[in-house]
């Protein structure tokens, strides 16, 4: 049965607070104006060898006013939860907007901050895909859940340390505007973890596994039965770190890839996902990760990858992270082409930049992460199409000679650009005559983001396709915090450089 709003959001003076605060900014000029009241819920459990380690539960609740005036924008936030209050951020909005104005006429600047237009959403409500919110679990079932599963690897053979870990949020968020905009909006996801790590006494030598399975846009089902194989993993996941231990050194060169989505999630979000937001393309946001190689000039002509590529950005996608009913400037969720049969034809917008590069409309891309950040251009669920008949993993590797298997992520690097990069993983299997033949270790992939997607000679068929993602997108200053799925299938990839991290690391 879907869920309600909560009841102690609703009860909160929503519509008078966002009445005073955009009654004044209409009375001050502003030529527009929003209000978003946020209550942000977020916890955690963390496990050492299955004993407490340390733990949080915070709520942020507050609101914001922003506006258009004289061109420029303002902002301001609170917590006051009364009408005079809400009335004088709204003043200190417009404050801020024509000290901005008077600042960028001094420079010399002539651009005003125009919005596309979108169509008026009234009193809308919206409620993401869960069954089970994991704020009403008891808290001692969660870290049961969670001690049981660390004592479980604990006494698997080889496994020295095990640390467990569970993120949950609760997300309330109420949005009105000048134009008459209203919308209510909830949203839960979590994030369990389990590193299993293992210790050679006599040589000293260490390496850790992690679970593959991604935080999700789901409830606390996703622990219990629904969305994922706990027992599965927790139980194959020893006899994989001690392979990982006995296993060799790669020999660096070239070789086909087959790489699982719970590596090519974080892939893709580095090298597409940054890539294809517009202020990073347009050179507006840099301070934070850099630019883009993907540069508006490029729309509709940049060989992105192979013509098997097909790449979506969408903000509806059941259970992701980036999944909302509507956006931070009331925008209603989409989905759209990113990249369609290798080329680059479209990007990520929020309201302004679509005005500013002649785009009819956003695609719902601005999100702020708490009552106290102002909106900014954000990703939404960018994610890698299957091929409907495609292959299943095991057909894929079965198509390569020489090569490689890649699961799960771990850590990466790329330049200020989203062109030159490197991933490592979880694990690597050597592919020889179509068969896995072991595991090896020091494996990290280096290409440009054109060659790489270049290469791309097939990709798997939808029962391959997996939806993994993050909680921690980092953007902006002051920095932002937002979660952020990735769905992808697994696919092959030809004449791919490989690296050996232990040589790289001795130059």
């Amino acid at each position: 049965m879907p869920h309600s709003i909560d009841e102690a959001f609703t009860a909160l003076p929503l519509r008078p607070l966002a009445d005073a605060a955009l009654a004044r900014a209409r009375a001050l000029g502003a030529e527009h104006a929003d209000f978003r009241l946020e209550r942000v819920r977020s916890a955690s459990w963390r496990l050492r060898d299955a004993r407490p380690a340390g733990g949080s539960d915070t709520t942020d609740l507050g609101y914001a006013v922003r506006v258009v005036h004289g061109g420029a924008w303002g902002f301001a936030s609170g917590v006051d939860l009364t009408m005079d209050a809400a009335a004088k951020v709204a003043s200190r909005a417009v404050a801020m907007a024509k000290l901005s104005a008077q600042v960028g006429k001094d420079a010399g600047a002539d651009e005003r901050v125009e919005l596309a237009d979108e169509p008026v959403h009234a009193d809308r409500t919206w409620v993401s895909s869960y069954e089970i919110d994991p704020f009403s679990v008891p808290d001692e079932d969660k870290a049961g859940l969670l001690g049981d599963w660390s004592a479980r690897l604990l006494a698997a053979e080889g496994v020295a340390h095990v640390d467990a870990s569970l993120l949950t949020v609760h997300e309330n968020k109420f949005y009105a505007d000048t134009a008459g905009t209203v919308t209510t909006q909830q949203r839960v996801r979590l994030h369990p973890q389990l590193t299993a790590v293992a210790v050679d006494e006599s040589s000293g030598e260490f390496d850790s596994m992690r679970t593959l399975a991604p935080p999700v846009g789901r409830g606390w089902e996703y622990l219990t039965g629904t969305g994922w194989d706990w027992q599965s993993e927790l139980e194959r996941l020893p006899e994989q770190l001690a392979e990982k231990m006995r296993a060799p050194s790669v020999r660096a060169g070239s070789y086909d890839l087959v790489v699982d989505p719970s590596n090519l999630w974080l892939t893709i979000h580095e090298s597409i996902g940054h890539a294809t937001e517009l202020d990073r393309a347009l050179g507006y946001e840099a301070a934070y990760a850099g630019t883009s190689f993907a540069t508006f000039d490029q729309l509709g002509e940049l060989a992105y990858g192979s013509p098997l590529m097909n790449v979506t950005g969408d903000r509806t996608a059941e259970h992701g992270l980036a999944t909302i009913g509507y956006d931070d400037e009331g925008v209603a969720a989409q989905s759209w082409d990113l990249v369609k049969d290798g080329t680059l034809v479209g990007y990520q917008l929020d309201r302004r930049i679509a005005r500013l590069t002649g785009f009819a409309r956003s695609n719902g891309c601005a999100y702020a992460d708490s009552p106290g950040h102002v909106p900014v251009q954000r990703m939404a669920n960018v994610s890698l199409q299957p091929d409907p008949g495609g292959l299943s993993t095991e057909d894929l590797i079965a198509g390569v000679d020489r090569g490689i298997y890649v699961v799960g992520d771990r850590s990466w690097s790329i330049d200020m650009q989203r062109y030159n990069f490197q991933f490592t993983g979880q694990r690597f299997y050597k592919i020889e005559n179509g068969r896995l033949a072991g595991q090896l270790r020091d494996v990290a992939y280096q290409a440009t983001t054109t060659d790489f997607w270049g290469s791309m000679a097939a990709v798997g068929g939808p029962q391959t396709y997996v939806l993994g993602g993050a909680f921690n997108c980092g953007k902006a200053q002051p920095g932002q915090v937002a979660a952020v799925s990735h769905g992808c299938p697994s696919a092959l990839f030809r004449g791919v450089n490989i690296l050996n991290t232990t040589q790289e690391a001795g130059r």
